[in-house]
């Protein structure tokens, strides 16, 4: 036998010819040495995990089923799960050996021949399993039972009807009184099968259950732990006793080694905080401050999570670590997607006292040789800036600094993080802010600016403060000029700011803005930017005080940048902590093959999301005739349109309509929609920009 095995092995290490490795497989898996049989299974098993077929071979591979050597079992087994579904009809073939092992006096074995059949996901194999898996629920030892109460889940996702036939679920929910071994395991398996049936009344916590509960849950598995822990995070106690008690008993596992069974457990606690009076809630912060930032020492994939978790506990409750800021300061050694995260979760904790710790670091940050952290650290700036006011001064003196320093590397950034410090502060840094405008090293102009929201931010700048702008009339001309060439929020800020400016009767503003209009109208494709342009053109035909009150209307004060989710997503998140949902920002049940899921507005949203979810409805509905135009119809429309503009120059000349003299088409309707305003105030706010729109919600 051995002189065999080793002349095998020679020819293999050599690479010497042979007649095929599917025959050298056949011949060993009816070898008569039961080594050889072994070593051939192994073989298999490696050439299946590398996308060889080998199904073949399913026959000769279950006759080796019979063996008490539980290591080729298992191996044979693996072999099974793998190609039941590709080959159910063969899996018959070993529904004999599982009702036998099932019978087997070794435990292991019973345990083993009951999983594997809940794992073969065949509906052959259904009928076969209600009996074996009947005794193994009632089998003397644990760990089957334990093994039992899994392939309960498995077998209801394949056939509910016959699990509630033989009584499956009742049986799950007497074994909560049994070892603590199993009943971590039913709850589970209970658990899962109240999502897949939604209904909850399946399984009903009671005095008794709950103690049970909390008594298995120091002495099961850290997955068991798991399992009982999301059971208390859907349980309501009503009663301060109860809530208390299993504050008691879960707070310790705050300090267990397992991230999940931490997060669980802060989960199942912040649905307790609202239940306790307000001195009880601090002590229960203090307790829970500590894990959450001893989280940050794992490997940067668990931070990453604990980092999406903990921006949601800080919306629950903002001050919940407002004294361990120093825990998320970045190392050098986190990958770029923690730093971001990092920085994320510091303009959240800050407090006016730890404001200027804060502030030296993202300074320090703002010298990165990654562009992103650059760029989000100048922006965590301006949000600390509008967040803290006492710091707002040392924030802009170390944006200017960086400006100069820094140069065109930075300019984008700032461009945008000053535009949102003056909706803040409106006058208060004027001096700084259009040193930084009227630059010439690095050049700062509407072309030298990359992103869409730096050139709306600049544009804006111009028109808020066009008063104290030297080389205003050069920086209109330059806006007109490359109006065609801008994106849209672009090009609507321009809109804004050469009608704001033309009501001031500066002569070169309202050519500008005649230039302006009219390649909105006519070379512009985008609708909004060429409705906006056309209700612009209404507007300005109306009289003098409805212009300045519908245009120069002041913005509201900005109080906050951060982005903040809706009260509702606020709320499906807070279950979705210790959840991949929480890592998403979305709930668990939109996931899966065929899930469609649009997310909530959340207040502070970019808008190239926003647009990205307009294209999205778009398209769903491109089959649509939205419009319910005919070629003719379209053709008449479009002719009344240029006619209309044709008409309408005189407007921004003599600043007085004719609306007598307005023709029918799309300037008509505008005129309805105008038709009920009189003089009377209003309250619109012009779109000065991208962060105007994002007001809105």
């Amino acid at each position: 036998m051995t002189s065999k095995i080793l002349q095998k092995k020679f020819r293999r290490f050599f690479n010497l010819p042979q007649k095929g490795e599917n025959y050298e497989f056949r011949s060993g898996l009816v070898s008569k040495y039961a080594e050889e049989r072994k070593d051939t299974i192994q073989r298999v098993i490696a050439a299946m995990t590398t996308g060889k077929d080998v199904s073949g071979l399913f026959p000769l591979v279950v006759q080796n089923i019979a063996t008490h050597d539980i290591q080729q079992k298992k191996l044979v087994y693996l072999y099974l799960i793998n190609y039941a579904k590709s080959h159910p009809e063969l899996v018959i073939l070993a529904t004999n050996t599982f009702v036998v092992d099932c019978q087997d006096p070794n435990p292991l074995i019973r345990a083993l021949a009951i999983r594997t059949m809940g794992c073969i996901r065949v509906d052959k194999m259904v009928d076969y399993m209600a009996l074996p898996l009947k005794k193994a629920l009632d089998d003397v030892n644990p760990y089957v039972r334990k093994t039992a109460v899994i392939c309960v889940v498995k077998l209801f996702d394949l056939n509910p009807q016959l699990c509630i036939d033989n009584g499956f679920l009742e049986k799950l929910v007497t074994m909560l009184d049994d070892s603590k071994m199993v009943v971590a395991n039913a709850i589970a398996a209970l658990g899962e099968i109240m999502k897949m049936k939604n209904d909850h009344s399946l399984f009903k916590i009671d005095s008794y259950v709950l103690s049970k509960m909390l008594s298995t849950l120091d002495e099961c598995s850290e997955w068991g732990r798991v399992s009982i822990l999301k059971a208390f995070a859907e349980f309501d106690a009503q009663d301060v006793v109860v809530v208390r008690e299993i504050i008691d008993r879960v707070s310790p596992l705050l300090q267990h080694e397992n991230p999940a069974v931490v997060l669980n457990s802060i989960k199942v606690l912040i649905n307790q905080i609202p239940k306790i009076p307000q001195e009880e809630r601090k002590q229960l912060f203090k307790r829970m401050s500590s894990p959450l930032c001893s989280l940050l020492s794992t490997a940067p994939e668990i931070q990453y999570v604990a980092l999406r978790n903990i921006r949601i506990l800080l919306e629950l409750y903002p001050n919940i670590l407002d004294k361990d800021l120093r825990a998320f300061f970045i190392k050098y050694t986190d990958p770029l997607y923690l730093k971001i995260e990092k920085i994320e979760i510091m303009v959240r904790v800050v407090t006016e006292n730890t404001s200027m710790l804060l502030l030296s670091e993202l300074r320090e940050y703002a010298m990165d040789v990654e562009p992103d952290v650059v760029s989000r650290a100048i922006e965590a700036m301006g949000q600390l800036a509008i967040k803290v006011e006492s710091a707002s001064k040392k924030c802009i003196d170390i944006i200017y600094e960086l400006f100069i320093n820094r140069g065109e590397y930075v300019l984008d950034d700032t461009i945008t993080t000053i535009q949102q410090l003056m909706r803040k502060y409106p006058t208060q840094y004027l001096s700084t802010v259009l040193s930084i405008i009227t630059s010439n090293s690095p050049d700062v102009s509407l072309t030298s600016l990359n992103s869409t929201d730096a050139q709306s931010s600049y544009v804006w700048l111009v028109g808020q403060y066009a008063k104290d702008m030297p080389y205003l009339n050069a920086k209109l001309t330059e806006m007109s000029d490359s109006f065609v060439e801008c994106e849209p929020p672009v090009q609507v800020a321009i809109l804004n700011t050469l009608v704001k400016l033309s009501l001031n009767n500066t002569e070169t503003s309202k050519a500008n803005l005649q230039k302006v209009l009219d390649l909105a109208t006519k070379e512009v494709e985008n609708p909004d930017v060429r409705d906006k342009a056309f209700i612009y053109w209404r507007l300005l035909s109306s009289n003098n005080k409805l212009q300045k009150d519908t245009i120069l209307t002041p913005l509201p004060t900005l109080q906050s940048t951060i982005p903040t989710f809706t009260p509702e997503l606020l709320e499906t998140l807070k279950k979705e902590i210790g959840m991949l949902g929480s890592v998403y920002y979305r709930p668990g049940s939109t996931f899966g093959e065929g899930k469609d899921w649009k997310m909530g507005v959340v207040k502070g949203k970019e808008l190239d999301e926003l647009n990205q979810l307009a294209k999205m409805e778009i398209l769903e509905g491109v089959g649509e005739d939205l419009l319910g135009l005919s070629d003719d119809e379209e053709e008449i429309s479009k002719s009344s349109t240029v006619d209309q503009t044709n008409g309408k120059w005189d407007v921004l000349t003599n600043g007085n309509g004719n609306e007598g003299e307005t023709g029918a088409g799309v300037l008509d309707e505008l005129n309805d929609l105008f038709s009920g305003m009189g003089t009377t105030t209003t309250n619109a706010q012009p779109a000065s920009n991208h962060s105007d729109l994002l007001n809105l919600f």
